[in-house]
Formats: structure tokens, sequence, C-alpha cells
């Protein structure tokens, strides 16, 4: 083959680091949607809790209405991607050194976490449309000034619960963080206030404190009143730096 004289060959190189961590977010993304298992626990199974809670409330008052279920319901379904999802998938990486592999590519440590944080992000958008065309096609009603706090809640809900998820995965082998991510998403959202608020009088108010306590009053607060929840924002805050340090002190590769 012969080369025009004119024609310069430049040496390949890595993509600008913007552009790996987009590519590797949008990958993982591609193979959460595909993945019949992950889109049963990030999409499927939180609808079917919105769907489910909406029906029983209409027998009965125990159930809280639509306004309250939608955004609990959210908190849920965040959960389920950025920490149970990442936790069990990135437990799964290191155990079979794929994670060690990745970090030494042009991608590098930080921009494997970061095309993660990424792939969390757009499946929470997804996550957000789907509850959200079904909350409003149920009868959803939220405050017009609380949709903008809604998705801010919802990106610091994906940090905290991604850096909790990867902290287990780092630590533990693969079958631990497979069902260590689960049960706790179960108990969570079953008692942990994520989808029902819970009681704010006696001892239960420390309960307040848990991760998903905090999510959940954040997004109920933005929902029915169009208000920032200071102190559940807070707490949530906490718990992704305390998790973030700890994952960066503790987590292993291999």
């Amino acid at each position: 083959m012969t080369l025009d004289p004119t024609t310069t060959v430049s040496a390949s190189g890595p993509a600008p680091m913007a552009r790996r961590i987009l590519a590797h977010g949008f990958y993982e993304t591609r193979n959460v949607l595909r993945n019949g298992e992950q889109l049963l626990v990030s999409l499927i199974l939180p609808l079917l809790v919105l769907v489910g809670l909406h029906r029983m409330h209409t027998v009965t008052d125990v159930v809280p209405d639509i306004n309250v279920i939608v955004p609990g319901v959210l908190a849920l379904a965040v959960m389920a991607s950025a920490f149970t999802g990442q936790g069990i998938a990135t437990g799964f990486e290191r155990q079979y050194g794929v994670l060690a592999y990745l970090s030494t590519t042009p991608l590098g440590p930080t921009g494997l976490i970061l095309g993660k944080a990424v792939a969390v992000l757009c499946v929470a958008v997804v996550q957000t449309l789907v509850l959200g065309i079904a909350g409003f096609a149920l009868g959803w009603s939220p405050q017009p000034a609380g949709l903008a706090l809604l998705g801010v809640i919802v990106v610091l809900g994906c940090c905290a619960f991604t850096a909790l998820g990867l902290l287990i995965a780092g630590t533990v082998r693969a079958e631990a963080t497979l069902a260590a991510t689960n049960v706790l998403w179960v108990l969570m959202g079953a008692a942990g206030g994520s989808v029902l608020p819970l009681n704010h009088d006696g001892a239960g108010v420390l309960l307040l404190l848990l991760p998903s306590a905090s999510l959940g009053e954040a997004l109920r607060a933005a929902s029915l009143d169009g208000s920032f929840a200071v102190v559940p924002v807070l707490v949530l805050i906490i718990w992704a730096v305390a998790a973030v340090l700890a994952a960066r002190r503790w987590f292993s590769w291999r």
C-alpha cells in the first residue's frame, strides 16, 4: 500500500479522560438494562411495589396515598441500582480479576469508579422517568417547585449508595456482597424509612439517621411540599462522605 506523501500520520493514543469515563459509563448502563436480573431489581420490582401499595391504599388507610408512595418507591429504586446492583456487579468483577485488569488500562482506577457512577446516574434517569410516568398515571401530583429538588436529591442518593455498595464490594467476597446487599436493600425498603415514612416519636427517631430514611424523607419533602429537608440531606451527605473515605481506605482491587 502506498501512502500519499501529503498525508500526515499521527500516533494513536488514549481518548480524553472525559470520553473514556462516558464510554465506560454508557457501556455499563447498557449491560444493566440488558441484564434481566438487574433490570428486575432496579426497575420491575419498584414498579410492582408502586402499583401494589397504590392498590392497598384503596382498601386500607394504613397505607398512605400515591403522593407519599411515589417518592418512597423512587428511593427504593435508587438503592436498588446504586447499592445492590452496582455492589454485586463490582463484587464479582473484583473476584474474577476484571476490576484489577480494568484499573490498569488507560481508564485507570479513578476513571473506572467515575464510569460506574455515570452508569448509576443513567439508570437512575430511566428509573425516574418510568416511575414518574407510572406515578402520574396513578394520580401523583408533586409540587412543581420540588421537581428540581427531587432530581438533586436523587443524584445525592446515587452518590451515597454507590459509595456504600462499592465499600462492601471492595472489602468482602462476592458471595457475601450478593447476600449482604440484597438483605440490606430489603430491610431498608421494608423498615428503613425509604418507601414508607417512619414514626418521628420516641426511640424510633434514631432510625431517621439511616441513609435509606434520610433519602426517603428528603424525596418526600421535595415532592409533597416543594421544600428542601436540610437535616435528612445533611445525614445523607455524611453517609456519602463517610462511605467514600472508608472505601478509599479499605477498598481492595483483588
